[in-house]
């Protein structure tokens, strides 16, 4: 098994300096091989060359995109790329790459795909999680959206919508993108999240969770989210899929 971290960056130099030892401490003390996919979505800050230098000390590899296109572009890209070139037992992670995922939780991912999930979310919302230095209005909007999200759609076993720390069994990307093509993902925001959950729900997934504890406090800088539009954006993705043609209530395999 072969294990991809995938990592959008958009002007994160001083965070992907601290993200990427605690990647390598982590990954370095399993039997795995794995692979650190940089997706530079057009930063203007150091994140290209950071990324280069770790390139040189870790199997780190390079998706450069000369100029931004939103989270969801640079999860797009990292997605298609790990899942086109992936084979069947690989494991493909997301997180962010502002340091406050902690990576040392990736084997409890890892073990939970390995005990039958195909997607395991990092959770703030169940027993254990905690979310240190998170503003007061997101962690209001992140309750309020999930929520909404889990009464429309919901997933057996999934209480957090919007957290973009998930492991993916490779065959699940592989085979949401024969299905959907470039369209697996459409939107460009932090609703990218939300978009390919719902999408891989119509595939039938088995899901689960883990508690993640959050620690913003460790980000350096401002959020890049813009709280208002990604509101507005929340109840476009929902419209879209309350439209689609065959929308109903999806049935999930439990998990043992």
């Amino acid at each position: 098994m072969k294990v991809y971290i995938v990592l959008p960056c958009y002007n994160e130099a001083l965070s992907l300096e601290a993200l990427l030892p605690r990647i390598q401490a982590t990954m370095q003390a399993l039997p795995f091989p794995y692979e650190v996919v940089v997706v530079n979505d057009g930063s203007v800050d150091a994140t290209l060359a950071v990324a280069q230098r770790w390139a040189t000390l870790l199997p780190v590899r390079i998706v450069n995109h000369e100029v931004n296109k939103g989270l969801g572009g640079a999860l797009k890209s990292g997605l298609l790329t790990t899942g086109n070139e992936s084979q069947s037992e690989d494991l493909i992670v997301t997180m962010d790459a502002d340091n406050t995922h902690p990576p040392e939780i990736i084997p409890t991912l890892m073990a939970k795909i390995e005990s039958g999930a195909d997607v395991v979310i990092a959770s703030r919302y169940v027993a254990g999680a905690e979310e240190i230095g998170l503003s007061a209005r997101r962690k209001i909007l992140s309750r309020v959206a999930s929520s909404l999200l889990r009464t429309f759609f919901p997933v057996k076993n999934v209480m957090d919508y919007t957290c973009g720390y998930r492991a993916y069994r490779a065959t699940t990307i592989k085979q949401a993108i024969q299905i959907y093509g470039e369209l697996f993902v459409q939107e460009r925001g932090f609703t990218s999240i939300v978009d390919i959950l719902l999408k891989l729900r119509k595939l039938g997934i088995s899901a689960s969770e883990i508690p993640l504890v959050l620690h913003y406090d460790f980000k350096a800088g401002e959020s890049k989210m813009p709280v208002m539009k990604t509101i507005l954006r929340y109840w476009t993705v929902i419209g879209r899929n309350l439209s689609a043609p065959g929308a109903r209530p999806f049935r999930y395999v439990a998990l043992d």
